[in-house]
């Protein structure tokens, strides 16, 4: 039987809702959230960006704006935060409930040591001396996983990984035993390894404060691991609620339908395409009385059009809440039997039957190194030692091949692709691109050659000039290099080669989504015909939703065009999606090199083993019966 304090929630939220004024009217972010937080229980909040996760979150905290207008009420332990002054709210903040930030670096302050940081945390809602106060600080950071915490209390923000960072503000954010911690996307920049270390001591966190947490992210395989509830968002309000098992085995909404069609899963070898969701997410300046999700909805029906539906328990089932008139038709993602979405086709292989060994070879690395001197002094600077980027690197790709390089950051991925853009490697490496070896090339040649290679980025916003409209965008790498034919006709050609409208031609980025900016890069890099197209994390800051489309393109053109790719990511799962050759690449090595079903369904290395059992899986039932591996390098002997 449980116990009386399990039945009350720690925080109750009803009807929160969140505007900000804009010079296009007032914009609603958030609308009508309702939920209940228990004690020692994980909410999942899932969606895509602007659906309010984040901005639901900071209203709970009190941390939005003096000109937002917030209504509702968010009550923790029965006391109503809601119209609480800000120094009011500090008493609160830190003790009673606490934050973790998306970006740990901004979250810590960069002239102050960790340990000032995590002793002002303490003593501000503890009547402590200092020295106790650092004994606590020290036990804080063994508790989250620092080494030697008694020596790195004295470093600074800087002096620290990513993941270590990170660390620090789960220390910090624990230092008081809050009764509520809310994570704001904490893994979303770290590599997958360490965002499986964070998520576990995020558990450790919990269990050692009992704690109710609130998990928000884009990530399905996380919420999959560690919620155990869920709530779904869109348009700035939930559509869906209810325990992480069923809602991920029977959801019950189209767009949580489409959210888990379109995440790609690292555990299972996919030949069809993934399923995107059409379409960006509604403004939020003045809601129709229509169902938010219905102009992207593929079973939408004209009653969809006339009310906005609430958010109602599913018959038979209390515990769980849906906003769908349609909701008791949707069975195992289908809806009277059929598939909800439809699934894309696929253009026809241009070298449909043909093995890879049997087409021409587009690149052919060997032997590349990369070295960087390692240099110390401000004034009389000395070489102190060598970091090796690059050892002795070899690959080839061949027509119509994706060949992806993954690992952890820092360990040569992009320094390899740099490289190989660079079309001029060092003494005794050789890059030969279509048959032409670039290292026997003058400045002249290379530059001809480089209509042959482009690259897309992982920023699709950082690499478009935000004062160039997308005609000149994708007209620039034509006029460079000198083409002859008609350059509206080839701009018009390209935009419909990757989805864009015509109409959308003389826009600038900034009019865009992110998922629309790529397909703007891609076009760019099209434009010359090359042959092979390196990727650096083209996906990894898109919406699963949008990340879903640009997969499915990259994978259509390379089919339809027969272009090859160098792909880098840390994200397996999309990896195993759009490749067909793997290279595992470990501190500048490649460590294991194959077919993507071989070293994904037997992977030989420990390293290739620790990364496969890091990558979330988007099914609560198989995530928590995974083992994670920890790589343990051997000892050199140098």
């Amino acid at each position: 039987m449980s116990s009386p304090i399990s039945q009350t929630p720690l925080l109750s939220v009803r009807n929160l809702e969140v505007a900000f004024p804009s010079e296009a009217g007032r914009v609603h972010a958030v609308r009508g959230v309702d939920f209940d937080l228990m004690p020692g229980r994980t909410l999942g909040i899932v969606g895509e960006s602007g659906s309010g996760k984040s901005v639901t979150s900071m209203a709970i905290m009190g941390l939005l704006p003096e000109y937002a207008r917030i209504t509702g009420s968010v009550k923790l332990l029965g006391q109503e935060l809601i119209g609480k002054m800000d120094k009011e709210m500090s008493k609160i903040r830190g003790k009673e409930m606490s934050m973790i930030f998306q970006d740990p670096l901004s979250a810590l302050t960069p002239v102050f040591s960790i340990g000032d940081q995590l002793v002002e945390a303490i003593q501000v809602h503890a009547n402590i001396s200092k020295s106790k106060a650092e004994k606590k600080a020290i036990e804080l950071l063994d508790l989250v996983g620092i080494p030697e915490p008694h020596k790195r209390i004295k470093s600074f923000p800087h002096e620290f990984s990513g993941g270590m960072r990170q660390r620090v503000v789960i220390a910090i954010a624990i230092a008081n035993d809050p009764q509520v911690i809310i994570a704001d996307e904490p893994t979303t920049a770290l590599d997958v390894t360490i965002q499986a270390q964070i998520l576990d001591v995020l558990k450790v966190a919990q269990r050692e404060t009992g704690a109710a947490t609130i998990m928000i992210t884009h990530d399905m395989g996380v919420v999959a691991g560690t919620a155990d509830d869920v709530m779904v968002m869109y348009a700035g309000r939930p559509v869906e609620y209810g325990d992480v098992f069923s809602t991920f085995q029977e959801p019950k909404m189209p767009y949580t339908v489409g959210l888990l069609g379109s995440t790609p899963r690292v555990d299972q070898a996919e030949e069809s395409p993934l399923i995107p969701i059409k379409g960006t997410p509604p403004k939020l300046l003045e809601p129709k009385a229509e169902c938010p999700f219905a102009a992207r909805c593929p079973v939408a029906i004209a009653e969809c059009l006339t009310l906005e539906p609430p958010l109602i328990p599913i018959s038979g089932d209390e515990s769980r809440r849906v906003a769908c008139i349609r909701s008791e038709e949707i069975s195992q993602g289908r809806i009277n039997g059929e598939p909800m979405y439809p699934i894309p086709d696929f253009a026809p292989d241009k070298f449909e039957g043909i093995p890879f060994d049997q087409r021409r070879v587009t690149l052919e690395v060997k032997s590349l190194n990369k070295e960087f001197p390692l240099m110390k002094g401000s004034v009389l600077k000395r070489r102190v030692g060598t970091v090796h980027a690059v050892k002795n690197v070899s690959f080839d790709v061949h027509e119509g091949e994706c060949f992806a390089i993954v690992g952890e950051s820092g360990s040569g991925k992009t320094t390899t692709l740099l490289e190989i853009m660079e079309l001029n490697p060092p003494s005794g490496s050789s890059i030969v691109l279509n048959g032409v070896d670039a290292s026997k090339l003058n400045s002249s040649k290379r530059r001809q050659l480089r209509s042959d290679i482009q690259m897309v980025f992982q920023d699709p916003m950082s690499s478009l000039n935000p004062r160039m409209t997308i005609r000149e965008i994708i007209a620039e790498p034509l006029h460079s290099l000198g083409y002859d034919g008609n350059i509206d006709e080839r701009v018009a050609e390209l935009m419909t080669t990757v989805g864009l409208e015509s109409h959308q031609i003389d826009r600038f980025p900034g009019h865009f989504s992110g998922g629309q900016r790529q397909r703007i890069g891609l076009a760019r890099a099209l434009a010359t015909n090359p042959s092979l197209i390196v990727l650096d994390e083209p996906v990894s800051a898109l919406d699963v939703s949008i990340q879903a489309g640009v997969i499915n393109l990259l994978h259509d053109l390379k089919r339809r065009l027969g272009i090859s790719f160098v792909f880098v990511a840390h994200d397996l799962s999309v990896v195993r999606h759009l490749s067909d050759k793997v290279a595992v690449m470990y501190k500048g090595d490649f460590v294991e090199v194959g077919d993507i079903k071989d070293v994904f369904d037997n992977p030989q290395h420990p390293y290739t083993k620790s990364l496969l059992s890091a990558i979330p899986v988007p099914d609560p039932t198989v995530e928590r019966d995974r083992k994670r591996i920890a790589y343990q390098p051997a000892e050199s002997t140098t």
